[in-house]
């Protein structure tokens, strides 16, 4: 199980800017998020005339091809400027390098805790985008080292999981050197929506961030302002995402119930727009901004990345920000005000524009 060589990256960050240098000291974690879980090879189709049916052919206007699963988080905490390191395994393959280059080299993100896995074969996702919703189809094996990448985890200040996947122990290591989790769940199969054992899953993590129907059916209320009141008795920030809506929380600390709304966007591709709108919160509050800042951000990267194709690579970077709010946000009377306080935020030099997904592994180097 060969380690992934440190040098296929420079840098545990390319974004251009670091929203963090303010709060960064010499006894600084290694990384600023932590995250393991699967990569997947993804393939995205968009712009079908109609839904594929049986026996029939669809052409699509448009194909792009990037790294899926974890490194949709992975991608978009490293594009805000947090330093981001991943565990993963990466197959000996032509997919297998070509998302741990993307990851890597071009995105900047630390592969210290990755591995390459012989004779493993990456896992494929194909998705098709439809009338602004999409289908997946995914083919793939977990690796039996996958439990292993992981002995003792880098100091962090932050750390994502998952609810529904087992709880693994270094979680409990990055809670005890001071690291925050934020945690979500999916889709409860059984329908049962137990909430004493939401509560014990939820045990030492910092944030919690279900959408609005997963919210309501654990806390069996009405409304999400109801479920984000029951949801931060369990955990010290409640998050609930509202879709076109936006976004709804409420933190302990400063008792304080905060909604965001939504950025209306012409939207693409809704994939991974979740993983987008976690790290804007990650980054918020590694930042120590005020709840609605931290929130108002993750709408607005949530909302940038669907107008792109592609998972992963529509995240969208400081670059993509401080186009929006010059081109839009600062002339719009509606969100000049509430997003003024990225007049203190955005850096004072241009930033280059990030990579977007493309219909191929990518093209050889000319000689």
């Amino acid at each position: 199980m060969p380690s992934i060589p440190r040098d296929q990256y420079s840098s545990p960050s390319r974004a251009g800017y670091d929203p963090l240098a303010a709060h960064r000291q010499d006894d600084d974690p290694e990384v600023d998020v932590f995250l393991t879980g699967t990569v997947f090879f993804d393939i995205i189709f968009i712009g079908l005339e109609g839904s594929p049916r049986p026996g029939t052919e669809v052409w699509a206007e448009g194909m792009g091809s990037a790294p899926g699963g974890v490194a949709n988080l992975a991608v978009a905490c490293s594009r805000l400027g947090l330093r981001t390191g991943l565990a993963a395994a990466f197959g000996e393959d032509l997919y297998g390098d070509y998302c741990r280059q993307t990851l890597g080299v071009q995105e900047g993100v630390d592969l210290t805790y990755s591995r390459y896995v012989t004779g493993w074969h990456s896992p494929v996702t194909v998705s098709v985008v439809y009338e602004r919703d999409r289908t997946m189809i995914s083919h793939g094996h977990t690796p039996e080292v996958q439990s292993r990448l992981i002995r003792q985890p880098p100091a962090a200040r932050a750390t994502f999981i998952d609810l529904s996947a087992e709880r693994q122990p270094w979680v409990d290591a990055i809670i005890e050197t001071g690291g925050m989790v934020f945690a979500d769940v999916g889709w409860d199969p059984e329908d049962r929506w137990d909430l004493k054992q939401l509560e014990a899953s939820l045990r030492g993590c910092y944030a919690f961030s279900p959408n609005a129907v997963e919210a309501m059916s654990y806390t069996r209320t009405d409304t999400p302002e109801d479920a984000v009141q029951v949801l931060s008795e369990l955990v010290p920030l409640a998050v609930v995402t509202c879709g076109a809506d936006g976004a709804l929380a409420y933190d302990r600390a400063t008792g304080q119930t905060v909604h965001a709304p939504a950025i209306p966007v012409e939207a693409m591709d809704p994939t991974g727009a979740g993983d987008v709108f976690l790290a804007g919160l990650m980054l918020g509050t590694a930042a120590a901004w005020p709840l609605e800042h931290s929130l108002r951000l993750a709408n607005l990267a949530a909302a940038l990345s669907v107008r792109h194709f592609g998972g992963a690579l529509a995240a969208p970077g400081w670059g993509d920000i401080a186009a929006w709010w010059n081109e839009n946000g600062s002339k719009d009377p509606a969100l000049a005000d509430s997003y003024a306080f990225l007049d203190d935020i955005l850096p004072g030099y241009e930033v280059p524009e990030v990579s977007r997904a493309i219909a191929t592994l990518g093209f050889r180097t000319r000689w």
